[in-house]
């Protein structure tokens, strides 16, 4: 399987593309106005206590408060004893009181209107480690599967961090790295932190003491892997930008980077333009003439899997089964691509077999394992239903590109015409009860002046009778289907 990383640089936004054969899988946004802040460590103050949460706000300088809960809060351990053995949490009062300053991570940003994800439990991501700052403990990360490689690298790790003021992470991409990248990569770390603890002391309330690296570079640095066959960037500076960063960090793979002179814009030229428009809709099309139905909603994402225009060619189980199996790969695509995070339900079409529900179980399982993020699938229920739950640190694409509509406030539905008429209509009967006026101007969107002075105009003259006033109708081009005024002449 080939893979490319295409970079757009455009003054004011950047993108990131992760195509595998061809098809797009995973896209990141970030603007200049808006950056992410997951990885960025602030000096913070305490704002508020709140024991029934087991939680606190923090003040960090974002534009909400912080959440902070007790669980993400760094303890003094027994003697001889790693922070991660005390399982009990003590009570928050007892770990925070307010007013109180503290160093603080964000790992989750800022999600529609909940404020940042915070822990004390400080960390710094390389190529191959991540550097535990408040720990001394060497972990593996679990999609490298092989006992005698995970055994290597956790021996490598700690016969190279001799002196163990920390702990170390070993990332996925370290898998089969040598002993020199991984020696590299401690020395970069540990130059790091100390740049980062010595800021410590003199930082003052709101203070971003670490920042993670751009999203050109940070891409490079978590995506790139022997698959990665280029990457390609359309910016020049950033083209520079990263050759140096890769020279430094990778040298091996400086030949993979290349610069996009073309006139055609590079996501024009890979059709990530179109994927990205069609990730934007609800409907996603099988190749076997199926569909699915995403529904993004605060509470969870639903995915329905529907059969279609596909009729199968032997009977309806197989044709479900060869459904079911089709649309587990593309959900999980969809998840990746669309950055859906949360609870998620997958409504597949019942299948009575058994194995059949077993293969689809597993057919998204074993597609799901490219995800970067973490994700729990749970069995399927006795109505075909799969809940699973993806790990959310960043906003969807959605949620990063659009905002409500603002006809319907999101809901996605609209008032009828005809619903708009009845509501003008007791509008009238109030305002003529409260007020006291000769005539009436109802102001109110074409659609629905039409169907007043069409299909309502008995009513409207029942109206006039029944209170006393003569009413007329104006259109109004600007105004929305659910929008009208009354006005009193």
């Amino acid at each position: 399987m080939s893979e490319e990383i295409l970079i757009n640089v455009t003054p004011r936004e950047t993108r990131v593309a992760i195509v595998e054969n061809g098809m797009l899988q995973e896209v990141y946004v970030e603007r200049a106005s808006r950056r992410g802040y997951v990885g960025n460590i602030y000096k913070g103050r305490v704002q508020r206590v709140m024991p029934g949460m087991q939680a606190a706000f923090v003040e960090v300088g974002l534009e909400r408060a912080a959440f902070l809960h007790a669980s993400d809060i760094l303890r003094t351990p027994s003697a001889d004893v790693e922070p991660e053995a005390n399982l009990a949490t003590p009570p928050i009062n007892e770990l925070l009181h307010e007013g109180q300053e503290v160093v603080v991570q964000i790992v989750k940003d800022p999600i529609g209107s909940k404020g940042a994800r915070l822990t004390t439990h400080l960390s710094l991501p390389s190529r191959f480690l991540v550097l535990l700052a408040t720990s001394k403990q060497i972990g593996v990360s679990a999609r490298i599967e092989d006992e005698v490689e995970r055994a290597r690298l956790k021996d490598l790790v700690q016969a190279l961090a001799t002196e163990r003021e920390h702990g170390y992470i070993v990332r996925t991409n370290a898998d089969g790295v040598g002993e020199e990248a991984l020696r590299d990569d401690i020395a970069y770390l540990q130059k790091v932190w100390r740049a980062v603890s010595a800021r410590f002391p003199n930082a003052k309330i709101g203070d971003c003491v670490y920042e993670d690296l751009s999203l050109p570079l940070r891409s490079v640095r978590d995506h790139m892997r022997n698959a990665i066959v280029k990457v390609r960037v359309d910016s020049r500076e950033t083209f520079e930008r990263l050759l140096k960063f890769a020279r430094q960090f990778m040298p091996d793979w400086v030949e993979r980077v290349e610069h996009y002179p073309g006139e055609r814009p590079i996501f024009d030229l890979y059709g990530v333009e179109d994927e990205i428009q069609r990730a934007l809709k609800k409907e996603v099309p099988l190749k076997s003439g199926g569909y699915l139905i995403v529904d993004q909603t605060e509470a969870m994402t639903t995915v329905d899997v529907n059969t279609g225009a596909f009729l199968g060619t032997r009977n309806l189980e197989e044709t479900v089964y060869r459904t079911n199996l089709e649309a587990a790969q593309s959900v999980a695509r969809q998840l990746r691509l669309r950055n859906l995070g949360g609870i998620i339900i997958i409504d597949f079409i019942d299948m009575v077999d058994e194995e059949h529900r077993r293969q689809v179980l597993r057919q998204l399982e074993k597609s799901l394992t490219r995800d970067h993020a973490k994700t729990t699938v749970y069995e399927m229920s006795p109505l075909g239903l799969v809940e699973m739950t993806r790990k959310r640190t960043t906003d969807s694409l959605e949620r990063q590109l659009c905002e409500a509509c603002p006809c319907c406030a999101g809901r996605g539905t609209m008032k009828t015409a005809e619903t708009v008429c009845y509501e003008i209509f007791r509008e009238i009967t109030r305002a003529v009860r409260q007020f006291d006026a000769e005539k009436l101007l109802v102001l109110a969107a074409p659609k629905v002046v039409a169907k007043i002075l069409d299909e309502e105009s008995a009513a409207v003259a029942e109206l006039e009778e029944f209170t006393g006033k003569s009413i007329s109708f104006q259109s109004e081009e600007q105004y929305a289907q659910e929008q009208y005024d009354v006005v009193l002449l």
